[in-house]
């Protein structure tokens, strides 16, 4: 059983002290830009063993009653079909799945709010299609300027041009698909619009990462900044904090460079700014629920090198200049880690050696290491995912827990009928068939039984997999790294 670093229930408990005392220092308007992911947060769960995906959610819903969600999605984005890597869906589609999950768990979604508009005709169609399905929208111009042009941003030529957001409850969580979203501005832009109605209004931000008092080279913040590498954002010694409490926090580079400015407006709109430092407007409690250093040390480590691996595909699939592999090598030195220390690297690599052909590797919740090889029947992520339930399920490798009778009339209908030229089963098929095995076979029963277990294990491909493949292990929960290559030379690989 994997070790736990994180106790999750005082987190959440700390964490809702921490965001009614900031409620109650702003007399009762809050508005909270929320960083990060809110539902799904797989980072967070890997980096601090114990962190639950949905946490943030559930500590939102011990606030049920006094919140309400506001989520900005940036006009631009929409535009430029921006996705979300982690889900494969554009930043648009997750605003609606987005509305469905908070409202699933009795969240109220107030508004959407589309930002940096510019007129651009598909997110006036978004805003469309929302408002057809009963969604408030409200638009935020882009301003000239900003943040640094603070005479136009706090004046009617600036925020004041953007529509007032109606809101009803003390605490308004504004959220946002993914980064670059608008967050921040749209909650400066509404404290500006509730003074002119003489409403009194604060701000705070809750980011996850960089954990502020954690040390500026400790793993989980060296994690953060590997995932974050494409973004240029770096860990830092917050300055401001020092210089008023001789106290050192860690914040990152691009909240301390625009504290000065943040801190201006914040003057220019309530009279003077609240706080002292960047590390003064968080709310984040996350450091103080850490249980196990050490555990989270490692797993910090491992996600580093996950990071790696996934901008080196990046690179190769065209989506990265390269530069991120850079700076996450930089990490990986400071860290002191390379890639040898994925020890499902080595068992994958070696058995392509052995096979010469693809092949892919698994550590089981024991910690040891199965592979998949390609065949004629399956390829290797297909391969390594039946090894796997037989190893959690104690079955010896050769046990068969699905008949060729079953793989071969899939097989049939992916060539003669659907004009595939793969015959191989992939992932989704392969736990298909064994599900229909199940319900005959007592192996292919023991088998499903055995696939939750596989959540939280690593893998390794040789390959870069197919993206069904790499989604059913997504979906399964599997850490999974692939080698910066392709199978074959084709120029489309689908």
């Amino acid at each position: 059983m994997k070790k736990i670093g994180f106790n999750n229930d005082l987190y959440i408990e700390k964490q809702t002290e921490g965001i009614n005392r900031a409620i109650g220092k702003f007399g009762g308007k809050l508005y909270l830009e929320f960083g990060g992911k809110l539902f799904d947060d797989y980072h967070a769960s890997r980096v601090l063993v114990g962190f639950k995906p949905d946490t943030k959610v559930q500590m939102l819903k011990s606030l049920s009653d006094k919140a309400e969600i506001v989520i900005v999605i940036n006009a631009g984005d929409i535009e430029k079909n921006k996705m979300r890597g982690d889900l494969g869906i554009t930043y648009d589609a997750d605003v609606l799945r987005l509305i469905d999950a908070f409202r699933g768990i009795g969240l109220y979604v107030g508004s959407v709010v589309l930002t940096q508009f510019k007129g651009q005709c598909s997110a006036l169609a978004f805003k469309q299609k929302l408002e057809r399905l009963g969604v408030k929208v409200y638009i935020h111009y882009a301003i000239e300027g900003y943040p640094y042009n603070i005479q136009k941003i706090v004046s009617p030529e600036g925020f004041g041009r953007n529509d007032y957001i109606e809101t009803t409850r003390p605490l308004v969580v504004v959220t946002a698909p993914g980064p670059g979203s608008g967050k921040m501005s749209t909650c400066l832009s509404q404290i500006y619009h509730e003074g002119l109605r003489g409403i009194r209004a604060g701000y705070a931000k809750f980011e996850t990462f960089p954990i502020w008092n954690l040390p500026l080279k400790h793993p989980v913040n060296l994690a953060y900044e590997a995932a974050t590498a494409d973004l240029n954002d770096v860990n830092m010694i917050d300055p401001y904090h020092l210089e008023a409490y001789g106290i050192t926090t860690v914040n990152y580079n691009r909240d301390v460079e625009v504290f000065p400015v943040l801190s201006a407006i914040f003057e220019r709109i309530m009279g003077e700014c609240p706080y002292k430092s960047p590390t003064d407007m968080g709310v984040n409690m996350v450091g103080y629920a850490i249980s196990d250093d050490e555990v989270c040390r490692d797993a910090s480590r491992m996600e580093i090198i996950r990071r790696y691996y996934n901008a080196k595909c990046d690179v190769r699939m065209g989506r990265s200049d390269g530069a991120a592999v850079e700076k996450i090598e930089l990490i990986m030195k400071q860290a002191g880690i390379s890639i040898s220390d994925r020890k499902v690297v080595e068992a994958a690599l070696k058995r392509e050696e052995e096979t010469g052909k693809p092949a892919v590797a698994i550590e089981l919740p024991d910690g040891k290491i199965v592979t998949g090889k390609t065949s004629d029947l399956l390829g290797p992520s297909a391969a390594a995912l039946l090894n796997g339930v037989k190893g959690i399920a104690g079955m010896e490798k050769k046990v068969h827990m699905i008949d060729r009778s079953v793989i071969e009339p899939i097989q049939s209908l992916k060539i003669d009928m659907l004009g595939n030229h793969n015959p191989r089963l992939h992932s989704d098929e392969v736990l298909i068939a064994l599900s229909v095995s199940a319900s005959v076979r007592e192996s292919a029963k023991k088998g499903m039984e055995a696939l939750p277990q596989l959540r939280g294990c690593e893998a390794h491909s040789t390959v870069i997999l197919s993206q069904v493949d790499a989604d059913i292990y997504r979906k399964l929960g599997i850490n999974l790294t692939c080698e910066p290559k392709y199978q074959t030379k084709k120029l489309y690989h689908g």
